[in-house]
């Protein structure tokens, strides 16, 4: 339960909320010409997909190093 409290309350989770909500925002809320909600609707999924991307990213790298850490730890024992 720690670990995900941790999870939840760190930086990177709280910025990819925060990309994701403001992506599907531009995605969702624009007014204008039909081109300008066309691109901006396009904007808004990018930039709400690469937030998730980068997220699942980063903590793919955090648990990459703590694998490799804990090989070493088994090979040294």
């Amino acid at each position: 339960m720690s670990n995900l409290i941790k999870k939840l309350t760190s930086r990177k989770f709280l910025l990819a909320v925060v990309g994701t909500v403001s992506g599907l925002a531009l995605a969702m809320g624009v007014d204008g010409s039909e081109i300008e909600n066309i691109v901006a609707t396009i904007g808004g999924i990018v930039t709400a997909a690469s937030s998730i991307i980068a997220y699942i990213n980063g903590e793919a790298k955090i648990d990459a190093a703590s694998a490799g850490k804990e090989n070493a730890n088994a090979e040294q024992s």
